[in-house]
């Protein structure tokens, strides 16, 4: 009896797997399952701070604001030169150019509206800016014109296409005008605006020979801050504008 149970004593202790330290499982990642990434992995597609460029891009410079050419001309040289005249003993009295008004009349319109789709193209050529389409106010039976009918377009620049507009059309327009003698003094309206007709738009090189239908005019409107003609011109001439001398045709 006393063999046997040694024998029992002894298969039990040869048995595997109860002195041996348990397997441990390896963990699962929550990501495998579906679910929500660890820390770690939130750690590597966190989002940028606020501020902080994305890795792989680099921040985006602010552009440099240019001023235009005829701007600087008129702050620097313009108004110190105006400022001498006894007649402005304020600085802020130094007449400005507020605006500038370009107006394309289109009396064929009223048989062909499509050429109001070609002055459209070509104003926003040339001031740079989407014009308005101007409308009849009131029906006149004599041109066959009804109210509300499309009879031209008109845009008005301001700030920097203001200046921008004006510098193209002294150095590079009003140069290709042909037999051009200077511009009439006599176009100022009593309070300081000036407005000036040019026949053709071709004058500008943003206008294709060839792509045009009609040679088209229009008139330029240069509204200022002048209490008269005189200050106005003061202005105008300052700017580089070529009048004719005061007994000149």
């Amino acid at each position: 009896m006393a063999q046997n149970e040694d024998k029992k004593d002894g298969a039990a202790a040869e048995k595997p797997g109860k002195d041996k330290p348990p397997k441990e499982k390896p963990a699962k990642d929550a990501a495998s399952k579906g679910g929500k990434p660890g820390k770690e992995g939130a750690a590597k597609g966190a989002k940028p701070a606020k501020g902080e460029a994305p890795k792989g891009k680099q921040p985006r410079q602010p552009k440099e604001k240019v001023t235009p050419r005829m701007a600087t001309l008129y702050l620097k040289e313009v108004v110190p030169a105006l400022a001498q005249d006894p007649a402005f003993k304020n600085p802020m009295r130094v007449p400005r150019l507020r605006k500038i008004v370009l107006n394309m009349g289109m009396g064929e319109a009223t048989q062909n509206v499509k050429v109001i789709d070609a002055a459209v193209v070509e104003m926003t050529a040339i001031a740079g800016q989407k014009p308005v389409i101007t409308r009849a106010r009131k029906s006149i039976s004599t041109f066959k014109l009804r109210a509300g009918h499309p009879i031209g377009v008109m845009v008005t620049l301001r700030r920097e296409r203001m200046w921008e507009f004006l510098d193209r059309l002294l150095a590079l327009a009003i140069p290709r005008m042909r037999d051009f003698k200077g511009f009439s003094p006599k176009q100022f309206d009593g309070k300081g605006n000036y407005t000036l007709g040019l026949r053709e738009q071709i004058i500008f090189p943003e206008i294709d020979y060839d792509k045009i239908d009609k040679v088209k005019g229009m008139n330029v409107t240069f509204c200022t801050s002048a209490r008269s003609d005189k200050e106005g011109r003061a202005l105008l001439a300052r700017l580089g504008f070529p009048f004719r001398p005061e007994g000149g045709k």
